[in-house]
């Protein structure tokens, strides 16, 4: 849930989480609905279904535990180096450093090394300095340590207890580049079905809209301008909304029609549904609430 996600928006979620699915068992068994249900608001649903995934593979393959081997490991649903080596740290206690970007940045400051383009480098001077009997507590530490004291904008330099050995405290500055994230803007027409007596909207699983192909959307389209004319629809607004590295500029759409498209599935509009709806369709059917009024 934190991959990509801020603490404060994670809490609440987790504890409603554990407590709808307290063990690993109940995971593997779990409907995927339900659990996406749960994800809801969160973003990034594939985390959720590779968790699912993964139980299930666990259970069945595992005996309920999870690996020791690095190379077992990364075979589970959306597992890569950085998870493996967090896993077999925090869970097994091996001497395992999990770079992200917290980590990578603490140690390109000590030791003014570009972490991504000298790995052998790196790793020989954490196998000389850094392992120890408590792998797992390093790790978690080394991960706190770059978000909360080594921050990438006005790192806390005067309480930080590594200053002394610190290359980037002692020059105030380091090889280290921070490359920002990268925003792909895009034009979006979305085109809404819309039933007029019943207040519905008709949503299809979308299987070509990249982070949510398979889940419930309107007709959504990709466009070169943001021309608000589009013949045979009635156009409602124009407003902005970013999901992952995408930043969208969305021209809204609606129509009123009697017999849904095939594909579609009719879903009310004003009242609480148990289907799983990304958060991309709730903004966009609060909107449409605005026609009916």
């Amino acid at each position: 849930m934190l991959q990509q996600t801020q603490v404060k928006t994670v809490i609440p979620y987790f504890k409603n989480f554990v407590n709808k699915i307290p063990n690993l068992k109940v995971l593997s068994t779990c409907n995927e609905k339900t659990i996406l249900k749960l994800w809801e608001g969160l973003g990034y649903y594939r985390r959720a279904k590779n968790l699912h995934k993964t139980a299930k593979i666990l259970t069945k393959n595992y005996n309920g535990k999870l690996p020791k081997e690095f190379n077992e490991i990364k075979k589970l649903p959306g597992v890569g180096e950085y998870t493996a080596n967090a896993l077999l740290a925090l869970v097994y206690n091996q001497p395992r450093i999990p770079f992200d970007g917290n980590i990578k940045r603490v140690f390109s400051r000590l030791f003014n090394t570009n972490v991504e383009k000298n790995e052998k480098r790196t790793k020989r001077i954490i196998n000389e300095q850094f392992y120890m009997n408590r792998n797992g507590d390093l790790a978690e530490a080394l991960m706190e340590f770059g978000a909360v004291i080594c921050k990438p904008s006005n790192p806390l330099c005067n309480i930080c207890n590594l200053r002394t050995n610190c290359y980037f405290f002692k020059n105030k500055t380091s090889v280290l580049v921070n490359k920002k994230r990268q925003v792909k803007e895009k034009k979006y027409n979305v085109y809404c079905y819309l039933k007029k007596q019943k207040k519905e909207i008709a949503l299809t699983k979308n299987k070509n809209f990249g982070f949510l192909s398979n889940f419930n959307i309107p007709e959504t389209k990709v466009v070169k301008s943001n021309n608000k004319q589009s013949k045979g629809w009635t156009y409602l607004c124009n407003y902005k909304n970013n999901i992952s590295n995408i930043k969208m500029d969305i021209n809204l759409f609606y129509k009123f029609i009697k017999n849904k498209p095939e594909k579609y599935t009719w879903y009310p509009i004003d009242r609480r549904s148990n289907e799983f709806i990304p958060s991309f369709t709730k903004k966009i059917i609060k909107k449409i609430t605005k026609v009916y009024n």
